[in-house]
């Protein structure tokens, strides 16, 4: 009888056990959470810029830390930020561009995960203004397509304006998204250029009919365009919401963080199994060729330096009025852009 016991009691405890590993495994972290359900917006998802996002969705990384995340895709980077503003979204998987603006207009927010060292902007022509195309110079007075106004395809424009000694205002800005009407609109002749991010813009390589005349997809292009290091796609929340949120924000950046160590590791054929067809558009020849030009831009531990934010700042400076206010008053402080706290904690749990 005894014996009976003894084996009964050593089954639930085992049983017992095995519960709560599961529970520290898959989600007991969850339990701590401030917030559960968190809206992560996006502008043009199914870019390779936000291609971590869309992994740590797939994958279900963000379930895996107990977070349930409704994420919204809008036009474009500017439109994204504007639903973290207006209080429709709690984090935007967006450009770090928009930490040091939104600072020098006093609304900050920080950089908490970087997904991408590149830019991975590209400015494309038709082939028969693309061989007129010397300098920046040659676009005052073009009609230049972006994913929206303000966001980070039309900052790019604006830095090789500024380089060239030109304004914002020498050219005209038309927001055409970042999917098929982008290249619809350039198809359709409405535009003279396009600065926007693949897949979008090896679509419109393998057509024949449009050439890059200022490509930040390469390492020579960044230098170029940029000066070496830089801070692209990041999750970034307002300060207010990560001093209430420290798990949950915790919990965000270790599923983006995941993604990109998987994302490292990844073949082309294992991340086109993964994200949604309709990514895809079609053709999985363009698409893996797209991607193969991108894969040297991702990070691999989310962390952001002080050179990579400076230089962003540098780029801004020339031509975003806020920032430039801002940085004669010396009020810019770039080690309020970003935190890299999380995802050093999320690096010892996913190394």
């Amino acid at each position: 009888m005894l014996k009976k016991i003894i084996k009964l009691l050593t089954r639930v405890l085992a049983s017992t056990a095995i519960g709560i590993f599961v529970l520290s495994s898959h989600g007991a972290f969850a339990q701590t959470l401030e917030k559960k359900k968190i809206t992560i917006a996006v502008g043009g998802k199914s870019l390779f810029y936000y291609l971590p996002l869309t992994i740590a969705e797939r994958q279900g990384y963000f379930k895996d830390e107990g977070l349930d995340v409704e994420i919204p895709d809008f036009a474009g980077g500017a439109k994204a930020l504007q639903a973290l503003v207006g209080g429709s979204a709690d984090m935007v998987s967006g450009a770090f561009e928009h930490t040091i603006n939104m600072q020098a207009k006093k609304q900050p927010i920080k950089a908490v995960v970087l997904q991408a060292n590149f830019s991975s902007i590209a400015l494309v022509m038709p082939k028969d203004k693309a061989a007129k195309y010397k300098s920046a110079k040659d676009l005052k007075g073009l009609k230049i397509g972006v994913t929206a106004p303000g966001s980070s395809t039309n900052m790019f424009i604006n830095n090789l304006l500024a380089k060239a000694g030109l304004k914002p205002s020498d050219v005209s800005i038309v927001g055409v998204g970042a999917g098929a009407g982008a290249v619809a609109a350039m198809d359709k002749g409405e535009l003279d250029g396009m600065s926007n991010l693949d897949p979008v813009i090896t679509q419109l390589e393998a057509t024949g009919k449009y050439v890059a005349v200022a490509d930040s997809r390469t390492e020579k292009g960044m230098k170029d365009l940029y000066g070496g290091d830089y801070l692209a796609s990041c999750l970034y929340a307002n300060e207010d919401f990560i001093k209430k949120n420290p798990a949950t924000t915790q919990a965000a950046v270790n599923a983006m963080v995941r993604a990109l160590r998987w994302i490292a590791k990844a073949t082309p054929e294992q991340i086109m199994a993964v994200v949604p067809e309709a990514y895809l558009a079609g053709n999985r020849s363009i698409y893996k060729q797209a991607l193969l030009k991108n894969m040297i831009g991702y990070s691999t531990d989310g962390q952001m330096s002080m050179r990579a934010a400076n230089n962003v700042y540098v780029v801004l400076k020339q031509f975003e009025p806020s920032v430039v206010t801002a940085s004669a008053a010396g009020t810019i402080k770039l080690e309020s852009t970003f935190d890299n706290s999380f995802a050093v904690k999320a690096g010892a749990k996913y190394k």
